[in-house]
């Protein structure tokens, strides 16, 4: 595992390093989020405060985003690594998905570690899109997860808002019971302007709804 995680970041760096001569931007924001669910799995019972950096060069996007709970102790911390790789109406994305409170972080685990990565992928066309994301180190229930999502968004109903719907399904990880069978646990509704959104969310796998307000910064 450790040879294979040495090769994706040697593979990082030569496409850093192919993206020197290209004009590059950094980008800087932050979100606040009444509640934290993340594809239809509760990551904590209060507000929190979501930062993040991005440089991106080219087709190219390296980034760092964070989550913290600013009003419960039972708000799960997070702080990931991302690199996205973006081309026309595909983008594929390699996650590090860290937990500062489950160990080192310099230490990759298989079982029971404090990091999790995942490679994804998207495509989009017209007002269609999908989204899958794949599991292959360090599933916290059942090896190699799976998640699928589709997305469509709606016609502009009012100037400056934003609507779409969206479903998913996945197993392990994405999942209650973390068995290798799909379950349905992620759908619902998201609505957006410039600055604000809000999700009404659905995952009948675990039988429950959540609204979630977010004002970006």
């Amino acid at each position: 595992m450790k040879k294979r995680i040495a090769r994706i970041a040697l593979m990082v760096g030569i496409a850093l390093l192919a993206t020197t001569s290209v004009e590059a931007e950094i980008g800087i924001g932050a979100d606040l989020v009444s509640r934290y669910v993340w594809r239809g799995s509760d990551f904590g019972d209060g507000v929190s405060i979501q930062p993040g950096i991005s440089y991106t060069a080219g087709a190219l996007e390296v980034g760092t985003w964070a989550s913290y709970s600013i009003t419960s102790a039972a708000g799960a911390n997070e702080h990931d690594l991302y690199v996205t790789y973006s081309l026309q109406d595909l983008s594929i994305t390699l996650t590090d998905y860290y937990f500062p409170q489950g160990g080192d972080f310099f230490e990759f685990e298989d079982e029971d570690g404090a990091h999790s990565l995942e490679i994804s992928a998207g495509y989009a066309t017209g007002p269609l899109s999908l989204m899958a994301g794949f599991f292959f180190l360090n599933d916290a229930v059942e090896e190699d997860a799976l998640y699928v999502e589709v997305g469509y968004a709606l016609p502009e109903m009012s100037e400056g808002i934003e609507a779409g719907l969206f479903a998913a399904a996945g197993n392990g990880q994405y999942s209650t019971s973390g068995k290798s069978d799909i379950e349905f646990v992620n759908a619902g509704l998201t609505v957006s302007n410039d600055s604000y959104s809000a999700s009404y969310i659905i995952n009948p796998d675990k039988e429950t709804t959540f609204l979630v307000f977010a004002m970006s910064f």
